[in-house]
């Protein structure tokens, strides 16, 4: 089971995803399990070395081998230890370009592992959102196997609950985009049949700032409001 204070760290890595623009919440498991995938992956070269120190002999297993990439990165700067302790941009740049090619050829060509990894993509939009994302993702403790499992049933959840209430939300930058390039006036109809916030519904008579004529000059300043059966009309002024 997982404590109150994980629920919590998950929630806020959820939340940064959400307020930084990504709001598929399988889109936001996809991001969250790729970078623990790379945070697992350092954590086993870890076990590797100190092994390898302990008995004086060479790592027998490197998953990141030594020199570079064929763009010249270097594999050791593509390890999370060294990837968290970086500065956004340069951490932005190591990832989309470096670290997901790397992981979609770890397995080699034909393997069952390059396979399922040939089409992961990199989809965190912001140097800021994936610095966040590390950062509260370095913080919750992954060493305990059931850890792992619970937290994996915990984010399930949390989509099964989105699509069964049908919480899956249009991020406001998108509703501001696409009224904006609907530029709707107070002489349109508006229907939003999928309303659910309705955030189009109250971001459009905001695009065009004509309140006074919108709400005092008409007769019926809202009747052109069509809404769908399930939603209450809107409020007269």
């Amino acid at each position: 089971m997982l404590t109150g204070e994980l629920r919590s760290q998950v929630d806020k890595v959820w939340d940064s995803f959400w307020s930084g623009g990504i709001a598929n919440p399988l889109e936001v498991l996809e991001q969250i399990t790729y970078l623990l995938f790379l945070r697992r992956l350092d954590e086993l070269q870890t076990l590797e070395e100190n092994k390898s120190a302990r008995l004086g002999k060479p790592v027998e297993r490197k998953i990141f081998p030594d020199g570079s990439d064929t763009r010249g990165c270097s594999y050791e700067s593509m390890r999370w230890s060294r990837l968290k302790n970086t500065a956004p941009q340069e951490m932005f740049n190591v990832v989309s370009d470096h670290v997901f090619p790397f992981m979609r050829e770890l397995g080699g060509d034909g393997s069952t592992y390059s396979k399922q990894m040939e089409g992961a993509r990199f989809t965190i939009p912001t140097p800021a959102l994936l610095a966040k994302v590390v950062d509260l993702l370095d913080q919750i403790p992954m060493q305990d196997r059931d850890t792992k499992g619970d937290l994996y049933e915990y984010m399930l959840g949390k989509i099964a609950s989105a699509g069964q209430n049908g919480q899956f939300r249009t991020p406001r930058h998108i509703i501001n985009l696409m009224v904006a390039l609907t530029a709707p006036t107070p002489k349109d109809t508006i229907c939003d049949p999928a309303s659910g916030t309705c955030g189009f519904s109250v971001d459009a008579p905001q695009s065009y700032a004509l309140f006074p004529a919108l709400f005092y000059q008409s007769p019926k300043p809202l009747a052109n409001w069509v809404s769908p059966p399930s939603a209450a009309p809107p409020a007269q002024a």
